[in-house]
Formats: C-alpha cells, sequence, structure tokens
C-alpha cells in the first residue's frame, strides 16, 4: 500500500493551504574550544590522513552516480536533536464508529495496553489494560451493566476509573483505593479515538491532528482498519512509497499498471521538527498544462496525508485526500486507519460495489506488500545499523523515504525505539510473544464480536485476513456472521429439496424440485465465495506453495 495516486487533471488547481515556504535551517558545526582553528585541523589531518584519504575516493567515486541521494543532500538534518517525547503525543487509536457496543477491545501503543470500551452511558473510555489485583487483562473481561468486569476474580469498574465491586471483600469491608484502575485520556476527533499517552503532562489539545478536506461540506470517505506485522516506521515508509504502487499492485485496482512504472519527482517545500511536507508526481507530466502534483504531509507522531485540489471544467472545486494514520502496536507490529475520501460524486460503477468488497480489496492491497516488509523488518533487526548502511535510496523513487528516515534521526532519542537514516536504537526490552487462547472456554470468547472470528475458522491469527481487518469492521463481520447464517440454511433447504425430488413420483415436480436444488447450492456457493473473499489471505499465483 502506498500513497494514495490521485486522478489526473486538465484544468488548474489551488495548492492546498498550510503548505508553502517555511525557511529551511543550516547545519552548525563547532569547533573545538581547547585548540586554535588552524592547530586543531593539522593535528587532525596529521592523525587521520590514511582515514581521510580513503574518504575523499569513496565520494569522488559516488559523486558520478546522480541518482542516489548523496549524505552531503542532508547536511541540515544533521542538527542538535529537537526536544521529543513519544508520550506528549496523540496517537490514533480507533475509529469511533467501530468501538464495540458489547465488548471491551484491548489495543497497544508501542508497549503500553490499553482497553477500550463503552460505559452504560455510551461514552467511550480508556483504561490500562491491566487488573489492580492481580494484573490480567481487563481487555478479556466482559461488559456488566455499563461497567467493565474483569472476568478472573470479578472486580468491576466505571468509567472513571474507579473500583466499585469486589466479590470477595467481606461484608462492610471498605475498597481500597489502589484498587483503582489507570486511566488514559482520549478524544473523537472527525470519527477518530485519539489517545494522550502521558499521564505527567496534561493533555495538549492542540496537537490533535486536524484535517481540513474531511470537514468540507459533501465530503465522503471510506474507512478501514488493518493490523500488520512490521514496525510502525517500515509501515509509513511503504506508505510514502508511490514507486512501488505499479509494480506491487499491478491491476489490484483500476488505476496500478506495471508499464506505469517510471521516474517520479518530488520538492520537499517545508521541514520542522514535526515533519515535513512537499508534492510529488510523475516527471513526465510536468511538462503538461495546467499540471497539479500531489501534496504529502508527514508530521509527528506518524500521520500521513496525500491531498489534491482540483477545478474542473465548469470551475467546481473537488477536493482529494488519502489519509493514513498510524500506530504502533509493540515491536514487529503496527495498525492503520486508512481513509480515501473527496468531495466529488463517485461514479455509478463505484456505486455498485458492496462496502465490504472494497474492504476486502484494501486487505488484499497490504497482503501484496506483507511479504517484502515483514522480510525489511527482519533484515533491520538482525543487522542492527542505521537505514543508510543498508539502503540504495535513488532521487527518482526515494527521497520521501529518506526524508522520513532523517527526521527520525532527529526525534528518536524521545522514542522507545527507532530505526533512522544515520542513528539507531534498538528495544531494550524483547518482544511480548501474545499465543492465542485454546480451549473450549477461550474458542467461545474468540467467537464473541470483539474477540477474533466465528467459530474456529477465524481463530485469533495476525496472518489471517479476518483477524487482521474484519474484527475491525462493523460492517464486514456482519456480512461474514450473515453468510454464515445463509450458508446453513440454504444447505438444509437444498438437501430438503433433493429428498422432495427423490420422493415425488411426477417428472414435472422433480424437475422443478431439482432446479430449486441448483439454485439453492449456487446460494450456498455464493456464500462461501464472500466468506472466503473476507478470510483467505491473497496469494501471488507465481509463487510455489
Amino acid at each position: 500500500m502506498a500513497l494514495l495516486q490521485l486522478p489526473p487533471i486538465s484544468a488548474a488547481a489551488a495548492l492546498p493551504s498550510r503548505s508553502e515556504k517555511l525557511p529551511r535551517t543550516k547545519a552548525r558545526i563547532a569547533l573545538s574550544t581547547t585548540q586554535s582553528p588552524s592547530n586543531a585541523r593539522r593535528h587532525h589531518l596529521r592523525k587521520n590522513r590514511h582515514k581521510l584519504s580513503a574518504v575523499a575516493e569513496g565520494i569522488t567515486a559516488a559523486a558520478g552516480d546522480e541518482s542516489v541521494i548523496q549524505e552531503d543532500e542532508a547536511v541540515e538534518h544533521r542538527e542538535s536533536s529537537a526536544r521529543y517525547d513519544w508520550t506528549e503525543e496523540w496517537y490514533p487509536l480507533y475509529l469511533a464508529k467501530q468501538v464495540p457496543d458489547d465488548a471491551p477491545l484491548g489495543l497497544t501503543v508501542f508497549d503500553k495496553q490499553v482497553v477500550l470500551f463503552k460505559d452504560g452511558d455510551g461514552v467511550i473510555r480508556c483504561f490500562e489494560d491491566r487488573c489492580p489485583h492481580r494484573l490480567a487483562k481487563l481487555s478479556e473481561g466482559q461488559l456488566y451493566d455499563g461497567r467493565l468486569e474483569c472476568l478472573y476474580h470479578g472486580w468491576q469498574y466505571e468509567g472513571n476509573g474507579k473500583c466499585v465491586k469486589i466479590p470477595q471483600l467481606s461484608a462492610g469491608a471498605k475498597i481500597p483505593a489502589s484498587a483503582c484502575v489507570r486511566t488514559y485520556e482520549i478524544k473523537d476527533s472527525q470519527g477518530v479515538i485519539w489517545i494522550w499517552m502521558s499521564h505527567k503532562t496534561p493533555p495538549n489539545l492542540e496537537k490533535i491532528p486536524w484535517f481540513e478536506n474531511f470537514d468540507r461540506p459533501g465530503f465522503r470517505d471510506i474507512s478501514t482498519t488493518h493490523e500488520l506485522p512490521y514496525d510502525h516506521s517500515i509501515l509509513l515508509e511503504n506508505l510514502m512509497d508511490p514507486a512501488h504502487v505499479p509494480v506491487s499492485h499491478d491491476r489490484t485496482d483500476w488505476s496500478a499498471k506495471r508499464e506505469d512504472a517510471t521516474a517520479l519527482f518530488f520538492e520537499v517545500r517545508e521541514r520542522t521538527d514535526r515533519g515535513f511536507a512537499g508534492h510529488w508526481g510523475r516527471e513526465r507530466d510536468r511538462s503538461m498544462p495546467d499540471y497539479s502534483p500531489n501534496f504529502l504531509r508527514f508530521e509527528a507522531p506518524c500521520v500521513l496525508q496525500n491531498n489534491r485540489e482540483i477545478v474542473d471544467k465548469n470551475g467546481e472545486r473537488h477536493y482529494f485526500s488519502g489519509l493514513f494514520l498510524c500506530r504502533p502496536s509493540g515491536q514487529g507490529k503496527s495498525m492503520l486507519i486508512v481513509r480515501f475520501g473527496n468531495t466529488q460524486q463517485p461514479p455509478l460503477v463505484l456505486k455498485l460495489f458492496p462496502q465490504w468488497y472494497l474492504h476486502q480489496n484494501a486487505c488484499k492491497v497490504f497482503e501484496q506488500d506483507m511479504g517484502f516488509l515483514s522480510s525489511q523488518n527482519e533484515i533491520l533487526m538482525k543487522e542492527k545499523v542505521p537505514t543508510k548502511k543498508l539502503y540504495t535510496n535513488l532521487r527518482s523513487s526515494d527521497v520521501w523515504v529518506a526524508e522520513y528516515r532523517k527526521w527520525m534521526d532527529k526525534v528518536g532519542h524521545g522514542m522507545p525505539y527507532y530505526f533512522g537514516h544515520s542513528s539507531i536504537s534498538l528495544p531494550k526490552i524483547p518482544a511480548v510473544v501474545e499465543h492465542a487462547p485454546a480451549g473450549f472456554v477461550a474458542n467461545f470468547s474468540a467467537s464473541q464480536p470483539a474477540k477474533g472470528g466465528v467459530g474456529t475458522m477465524e481463530a485469533p491469527n495476525p496472518a489471517n485476513r479476518y483477524f487482521r481487518h474484519v474484527v475491525h469492521c462493523k460492517g464486514c463481520r456482519n456480512v461474514v456472521k450473515s453468510c454464515h447464517s445463509w450458508k446453513k440454511a440454504l444447505s438444509v433447504a437444498a438437501a430438503l429439496s433433493t429428498i422432495v425430488a427423490i420422493l415425488v413420483s411426477g417428472r414435472q415436480w422433480k424437475v422443478l424440485f431439482l432446479l430449486s436444488t441448483a439454485v439453492l447450492l449456487a446460494g450456498v456457493q455464493i456464500c462461501s465465495t464472500i466468506i472466503a473473499m473476507n478470510t483467505t489471505n491473497f496469494i501471488r499465483t507465481h509463487r510455489r506453495m
């Protein structure tokens, strides 16, 4: 999956606001305070003569390759680090409309586990995902009379985190203050639940991202949520990479075609401590009259948007957005909320496709990249070196990738771990491996709406499409459940129709019931196909299985 390649236009287009000019900073080089500049330079040259000679030879050899992004282009990124604290940020937690009504939902931000649920008044609440009693996960609990109940010993919590019931207490005994659970500040903004991770610093509401296009009259979007088995930085890197779309996603939709792979141009218009922004497009399109490039903006901690503003032949202005809200959900894991939208009426053919079909096609796109990105994650963890020692970044395709990794150099010190362009900080604590539940009780729990599947076919499994998307989408989940029910009903009806066809004596009746059986079996096949499309991963046909 990558940046949304918004449709080409023939009319003039205005560029997005907040995008234009900010002054670029310059790198500062500090001289030694213990020696004079001239003496220090002579001493340094004598001491490192051979090393400098080798470096000079390498620079000379690389300078001839203008297609590769060179180190000297990143001088301004080698400033002192910017102030950054990963907890003092708002992270996209979940789509508000997808929060379950009847069960708690366990989520993570980096290595912090939280539980999201609706209290008795329908207000969305967020707690630390552990019971103060014996550290059991509250996300494995249940909602009881509007309270969150831990299913280990039945302790119950109100929306403010206060423990209001402990079944094991003696009559008249007071509930200890330490039984209260830690809460997190959350806000619903434009249909997305954002979480503030710091308990030391008050929430900064000004840091909640606001997306102008999504607040415009008539703006419609298709939103999907996906769990993915690789680091959030690799996910963002992939989303900033329009060059791979024609190849990796060839014919997946109406726009990606392998033969359209070509050189791209990138113009960085803004760099700040919180990200960067600029224009991009196909190099061959720059000479087109009234051509308007795509506009990309990356904002800390992990928000990426690709916008376009179009004026049609009638002078009407239309706005298009591809919005990617990424959340780090642990080592080698991430969660992504994708929102594609515009103010233009969709074509009739697009209206004919049900929403679940568009969602499963989005799943297919991510599965096409999954093997590449998982292996990339594995190599970064194995090699334990910055990306500049591993990547060969091209000017014609990888500018945003280089910009992002250099931004990580500047702020990575304020993250639990990071992979930068010139620096790296590996996780200090090994990843926690979460095992899928087993046994009758766990299987029953897994069959509930927010827990991971229907029966055993879609039991919790990060490699399963159902677990990665459908479990987070009420619409797709209901489609799968309905298809399971219809499949069973149609199968029974087909069996009865077949029996009746055998028992009746009239030829016309036999033909009628056999035709009915055929129609019913076709319905069974359609239901099976829909279930498979929502639960079966994409596999490239040329792969040897």
